[in-house]
């Protein structure tokens, strides 16, 4: 009975003597890990953004890419103002109008080709452009107002395409500039050893820096460029079709070729 009694107190010191043990090592786990917070924290600020004393923040990231970045910036700021511009000026509802047909042969049928209709039609849209070169040669044959309608609608397919070599432009020299920031990091890592071969840590992490930064920030800026480039070209093409099919339709119908 003692051995069974001594050989169960002995379990129960062991179980007591492992449920220590862990409680202690969960402790030093969290003292440590309290220790390691709280010295991280002072180095934080609370703000917009959470940020590191060190400096992880654009104004600090522009000063490591060096000087190559800044024409990667321009050419973001370039491409982003003409994105929005296009996007404002290519809307469907603005460059073909759905019922700009329509009241203008209505119209056309209640006064005729008045200089107030074609004052009013020419401003209201693109297609409207269009259609008034049209209106300019109702007296004259079908096939000189075809004419009319297609120089004119050349230089609306102009307007429209306006600023698109400039996006395509910056997707394609994007990334030689970041390149170029590339190259230019990497002269400055080959050149910070002396002649001795000691290394100085700073401009090494400087030239690395350089290197990266603009390859990262090329590549950003050209791949949205080339997305919205091929993606407003697109819209152009659509838009062109639209324009004739409208064109084609108010010959027709001033010609009496055509009801609808």
């Amino acid at each position: 009975a003692s051995r069974i009694t001594h050989k169960l107190i002995h379990r129960a010191n062991l179980k007591a003597i492992r449920k220590l043990t862990a409680i202690g090592q969960r402790y030093i786990v969290l003292k440590y890990a309290t220790l390691d917070l709280l010295a991280i924290l002072p180095t934080f600020k609370v703000g917009p953004y959470v940020t590191s004393t060190q400096g992880f923040i654009v104004i600090e990231i522009i000063k490591a890419a060096g000087w190559p970045i800044w024409p990667i910036i321009f050419c973001s700021i370039v491409s982003l103002a003409i994105i929005v511009e296009r996007f404002y000026s290519l809307r469907r509802e603005a460059v073909v109008p759905k019922h700009l047909l329509a009241e203008t042969i209505n119209k056309l049928k209640t006064v005729g080709a008045s200089q107030d209709l074609m004052s009013a039609t020419e401003k209201s849209s693109p297609l409207g452009q269009v259609f008034v070169a049209g209106l300019k040669n109702l007296e004259n044959s079908k096939e000189a107002m075809k004419e009319a309608i297609e120089e004119a609608g050349l230089e609306v397919a102009q307007e429209m395409e306006r600023y698109l070599t400039t996006l395509g432009t910056i997707a394609t020299m994007a990334p030689l500039l970041g390149l170029l920031g590339t190259i230019i990091g990497m002269i400055e890592i080959f050149g910070v050893s002396t002649s001795t071969g000691v290394t100085d840590p700073a401009q090494l992490a400087h030239g690395i820096s350089i290197a990266l930064y603009n390859a990262a920030f090329g590549i950003i800026v050209a791949v949205p460029s080339l997305v919205f480039y091929r993606h407003f070209r697109s819209t152009v093409d659509s838009l062109i079709v639209q324009m004739e099919i409208q064109a084609v339709k108010l010959v027709e119908m001033t010609h009496g070729n055509r009801t609808n």
